[in-house]
């Protein structure tokens, strides 16, 4: 028996080929509540960046294939965005895609008396774990153990 697809995939087998239309590509696809509100948060990026013309470009034609495949049965808010310079990795594309930048390992439990790591995010290891280098010093940690990875960004 196949599983149902939650709202965001199938929303992200919508909004995909659409992105790509465009030229971006489909970053992150959440249906969240916040405050009370249901949102349907689509977030595209591409090589050049996204500006709120893309945002608004792509919410003017993600809004009418959302009414036709009509994949949530409530109420809602569509949200598109960029995911910024500073954004969270979920996945193993997002992790992919940002070889190289200064990223925040967070970790459920400390290791080295630490639950917080920060260093340039490199390439995952045969066994997808998350690696960086930290000042000089190769640090390697299974996927299960970290919470979430950030980039961030020095100003």
């Amino acid at each position: 028996m196949a599983k149902n697809p939650t709202v965001a995939e199938t929303v992200s087998a919508l909004a995909s080929p659409l992105a790509e239309e465009f030229g971006y590509f489909l970053w992150d696809v959440e249906f969240v509540k916040e405050g009370g509100r249901k949102i349907l948060r689509v977030t595209i990026d591409s090589e050049e960046g996204i500006t709120i013309d893309d945002c608004e470009k792509m919410h003017r034609a993600l809004d009418p294939v959302l009414d036709e495949a009509d994949p949530i049965q409530e109420a809602y808010y569509l949200e598109v965005s960029s995911p910024g310079i500073e954004r969270e990795l979920r996945t193993d594309m997002h992790i992919d895609a940002c070889e190289g930048w200064d990223v925040e390992v967070r970790l459920y439990a400390p290791v080295d008396n630490s639950k917080s790591f920060r260093g340039k995010l490199l390439p995952m290891g045969e066994e997808r774990q998350i690696r960086i280098d930290a000042a000089g010093k190769i640090k390697e940690f299974p996927r299960e153990a970290v919470a979430k990875i950030r980039t961030y960004f020095e100003f």
